[in-house]
């Protein structure tokens, strides 16, 4: 397998200190060329993103925020989280930006920190309908700490807006509980978000509304999906998936007064030391974020996945909610193989070369181990240059493989085709990858 020439310097260091480790990394690394990428929330980051979380500044403990840290030496670490926060105010329109948070939980729980009390109410969707585990699973702080009530989707057979959010159960679920904190943003929904309709039910139940889009910021930093500004009283996001940078979240508000509470609730609340090289990561995916070419990528991301949706549909595939607006999709199983597991889906594919994950449906009669859907998402191979034509390919392939049933045969061939198109698609900072 090809690298970039920084990738290979870096390879041969490891292998040279840590042979054990640099067999890892290379597999690793010629597991992401040679396969297709379908997780909705996976994408393939710049060589620049990438090498600047390897560098020095994990060196450095800089606790505290700029201009007011608890320890020495932190000029460069300042000018560093200063140009994170200036680019993300700068790509979501917003006066505030904490830069700090680990992830997406992270900073969903430092939201949770700062405006809510242990026991108090707060309303998400129900998670089986798409939400996220940190927004009142059970077993997560948000559910064992706080009391979350739920809103569905649409069920309505006929429906025009089935499996899509049911607004007017929003409103009723909020005024019967009046919820202190009003949460939309999803983990598995395909539909474009009214953050208009959410603030006017928040207003009337007095409610804060926060938005979660770690899914779709990228969407939303280039105008392919509306922005939660300014209807949300916060912003929470993950910093990879569509965005196309390195794991981490960000915490967003126009509130000044919020925007002390989150900075607390990060830290001394929530975290010590930020990762002060993951935030000059974030700073550089914020700048290629900016450029007029990311806003190309993000509608080549849903033009792909639309192109994607009606291509299974069109072999026999249930898309729930009738498609998507976005980057991602859930895939019912069901109509083409009343006995197709998620589960087996999962693991045939990856026999394969497609990456993708099982995925619960709204109202899955299966346990979320098994399920009877796949989420698909189409940021990473939109990353590696595919367009409409290639999406067609891909869900021929899915179809291939899972109308085989896990036969090796099917499997094989369809992965040798899949390493020949990896072939003329390199992930960024890679030459053309090499057949294994």
């Amino acid at each position: 397998m090809a690298h970039d020439p920084i990738s290979d310097s870096v390879l041969d260091l490891i292998r040279s200190h840590d042979p054990d480790a640099a067999v890892i990394l290379e597999k690793e690394s010629d597991r992401q060329a040679n396969t297709l990428e379908l997780i909705a929330s996976e994408n393939h980051v710049s060589p620049a993103v990438m090498h600047a979380m390897g560098t020095c500044l994990t060196n450095k403990y800089a606790e505290g925020y700029p201009g007011a840290r608890y320890y020495g030496g932190c000029e460069f670490h300042d000018r560093a989280e200063d140009l994170a926060r200036d680019r993300a105010k700068k790509l979501f329109g917003c006066k505030f930006a904490n830069v700090q948070p680990h992830s997406g939980a992270q900073a969903n729980a430092a939201v949770f920190l700062a405006l809510l009390s242990p026991g108090d109410t707060f309303a998400s969707l129900e998670l089986s309908d798409g939400g996220h585990l940190s927004h009142g699973l059970k077993v997560n702080m948000s559910g064992k700490w706080f009391k979350p009530v739920h809103y569905p989707l649409h069920y309505g057979e006929g429906d025009a807006q089935f499996e899509q959010i049911d607004y007017d159960a929003v409103e009723r679920v909020c005024m019967e509980h009046k919820p202190k904190l009003l949460m939309c943003g999803y983990s598995a929904y395909p539909r474009v978000i009214d953050f208009a309709r959410f603030r006017a039910i928040a207003d009337k139940c007095g409610a804060l509304l926060m938005g979660d889009i770690a899914h779709i910021a990228g969407l939303v930093a280039t105008g392919v999906h509306p922005s939660p500004f300014p209807h949300c009283h916060v912003v929470t996001t993950t910093t990879h998936k569509t965005l196309r940078g390195p794991r981490g979240g960000l915490i967003l508000t126009d509130d000044e007064d919020l925007a002390k509470k989150f900075d607390r609730a990060v830290f001394p609340g929530m975290q010590g030391g930020p990762l002060m090289h993951v935030i000059l990561a974030k700073a550089i995916a914020f700048g290629e974020a900016l450029k007029p070419e990311f806003k190309s990528y993000q509608k080549q991301v849903v033009a792909n996945a639309r192109a994607l949706a009606k291509s299974l549909t069109e072999r026999g595939y249930r898309i729930t909610s009738g498609g998507t607006d976005n980057h991602l999709m859930l895939v019912d199983l069901r109509t083409r193989d009343a006995d197709l597991t998620g589960a087996d889906a999962e693991k045939w594919l990856e026999s394969a070369g497609i990456i993708c994950n099982k995925n619960g449906i709204p109202r899955d009669p299966r346990p979320p181990k098994v399920t009877s859907g796949l989420r698909l998402g189409t940021p990473a191979l939109t990353t590696r240059g595919f367009r409409e034509p290639e999406m067609v390919k891909v869900a021929e392939w899915i179809d291939r493989v899972l109308v085989g049933k896990g036969d090796q045969s099917v499997a094989s061939q369809v992965r040798r085709e899949i390493v020949e198109l990896c072939n003329a698609f390199p992930l960024p900072g890679h030459s053309i990858a090499q057949s294994v």
